[in-house]
């Protein structure tokens, strides 16, 4: 990789963080602006939607960022291919409305309209722009910056797209059978959406990538159901872990995405997947920040319980304290960026100095 000269070292560490081997030092991700950039590119995650019939534009300033970014670390130069989270809704409905700093997707339909949609459609407007940029990205990445896997989203959450989340809570009491099949449907489409992505990732591309820029050796993929803030674990249990499972078992590696208080109550049964990999815990806005003591009790549950643990928006100030509850075994914690690259190579320093004595 040209922004990471150590990357082999990186790679391993990468490795052994996801078969939760131990390692001689936690992983960290720092970035900041390049020594001598006086102003970065402003290159923004939602570039791509905002230039649909430009990819290289997007590709090119992409790159100049890449040039202007110090990857600190285990940070690495990771195009997010992003439609928006949970574009797979859009695949299945065709909609998906375009803001200035984020989409919109819910599109509510009858039950029957729904079931009419659940199926593979190559033509889909939205799935076939996610793989041209997807391919034209691949084709300049090599040695250069991964490209990760679009963000096709949780299923339920996906439902909610298209049932509508008020009308989906009333459904999960009145109508379980038909959430259950769409959710089946749903998880089919996803798996055949991921394999097309991988297909053309892997010709240019060893391992996988997505939103997280984590770098994994194998198949992954971030799992999630932010729905699963307004049910109980009861209704967790029935009609969403055993989705999750799936997931699970089709993929070498998965980490939860786990965002928010609300979720909090479904943390045991998440555990309980054998094959989920970890969990990367959001605290939601308003909320304190992963380096908050708060949440602590909860870090030492998700590590004791064989899984690993992803924290972003990390204070760089904070880390050293951060580390020094968790340990450095199968954790990975992500820094808010630095202001510059004396600052982040000095935490990095500061950081492994520690570690090693």
């Amino acid at each position: 990789m040209f922004c990471k000269k150590n990357w082999l070292e990186i790679k391993n560490s990468f490795e052994a963080w996801w078969k939760n081997e131990p390692l001689d030092r936690p992983l960290i991700q720092v970035s900041s602006p390049r020594k001598n950039v006086l102003s970065q590119s402003g290159y923004s995650v939602w570039d791509i939607v905002h230039n649909l019939d430009n990819f290289g534009y997007v590709l090119d300033k992409f790159e100049r960022f890449c040039d202007e970014t110090y990857f600190g670390g285990d940070a690495i130069p990771n195009l997010f291919v992003n439609f928006g989270p949970g574009v797979m809704s859009a695949y299945i409905s065709g909609n998906l409305n375009i803001k200035e700093d984020t989409v919109w997707f819910e599109t509510p339909m009858e039950w029957n309209e729904i079931y009419d949609r659940l199926k593979y459609d190559s033509e889909n407007k939205w799935w076939k722009l996610t793989k041209e940029i997807t391919s034209l990205a691949t084709e300049r990445c090599e040695n250069k910056f991964f490209v990760s896997i679009t963000d096709l989203g949780g299923n339920m959450d996906i439902l909610a797209s298209l049932r509508g989340t008020e009308r989906l809570l009333l459904d999960l009491v009145d109508s379980p059978d038909k959430v259950k099949y769409c959710l089946s449907k749903i998880n089919e489409l996803w798996f055949k959406y991921y394999d097309e992505l991988c297909s053309i990732i892997k010709k240019s591309q060893e391992g996988t990538t997505s939103w997280m820029d984590i770098w994994c050796p194998e198949r992954h993929y971030p799992l999630q159901c932010d729905f699963s803030y307004m049910i109980s674990p009861k209704m967790f249990e029935e009609l969403v872990l055993p989705y999750l499972i799936e997931q699970c078992e089709y993929l070498n590696y998965s980490i939860y995405h786990w965002d928010g208080p609300g979720q909090i109550p479904h943390l045991d049964l998440l555990l309980s997947i054998g094959k989920l990999t970890g969990i990367q815990w959001v605290p939601g806005a308003g909320a304190p920040t992963v380096t908050s003591e708060k949440w602590f009790p909860y870090y030492s549950k998700i590590l004791k319980s064989g899984k690993t643990l992803v924290l972003p928006g990390a204070e760089p100030e904070k880390v050293k304290r951060l580390i020094k509850h968790t340990g450095q075994k199968g954790i990975l914690i992500q820094t808010i960026a630095c202001n510059s690259e004396p600052q982040a190579e000095n935490l990095l320093n500061e950081l492994l100095t520690e570690q090693s004595q």
